[in-house]
């Protein structure tokens, strides 16, 4: 159906992430990847969406000037908010057990933001998950970043992966936005072009 409607179309999903590739893949519509190295920095006083939005609107800006009318693309960006700031992906293990210990007895935001473009529109949507985590114990924590280096994950952790089934208590909101792609909304957007 969706296949359909955008057949006149190229989709370019700039992102690299296994996850975001397996969610498009299953709306059943062709996309190539393309990927650019940027910089993910942010002007500190954004909070919350307005870090998200500017992430992925910042991923869109290397391909402005070569992308066509026939084209379009799909920049996206997660990250975890927790106590009024955002955690980032991991650098090193040190990074992923803090983060961890911080999410642990506690309840945080995941805030997706994806920016569909090409030469002649740009729109930005987001969308936020309230997850739940059990207390973790320091082994539990362990065992997870030494087996799945969830270092390429905002707040460390996969909500498919083992933590996300032995830690998560509630979930408030998308599944998918949590893996990094709030999936309906983007459906959404796609079919009104």
């Amino acid at each position: 159906m969706l296949a359909t409607k955008l057949s006149k179309y190229t989709i370019v999903l700039a992102s690299n992430s296994p996850r975001r590739q397996e969610l498009i893949k299953d709306l059943n519509i062709p996309f190539i990847i393309k990927t650019k190295e940027i910089d993910e920095v942010y002007p500190n006083y954004l909070k919350g969406t307005e870090i998200s939005d500017f992430l992925a609107i910042l991923k869109s800006k290397p391909f402005e000037k070569e992308l066509t009318e026939k084209e379009i693309l799909i920049t996206s960006d997660t990250i975890v908010w927790l106590n009024n700031k955002a955690l980032g992906k991991p650098k090193n293990y040190n990074e992923a057990f803090k983060m961890l210990k911080e999410l642990s007895n506690n309840t945080h935001q995941v805030i997706t933001s994806i920016c569909i473009s090409n030469k002649k529109f740009k729109k930005t949507i987001n969308d936020t998950t309230t997850v739940t985590f059990k207390e973790l114990t320091d082994n539990e924590i362990d065992y997870y970043i030494n087996t799945y280096k969830p270092y390429d994950k905002a707040g460390a952790y996969g909500i498919q992966e083992w933590i996300g089934k032995i830690a998560i208590t509630r979930i408030e909101g998308s599944y998918f936005n949590v893996m990094g792609f709030p999936i309906h909304k983007l459906y959404k957007e796609l079919i009104k072009l």
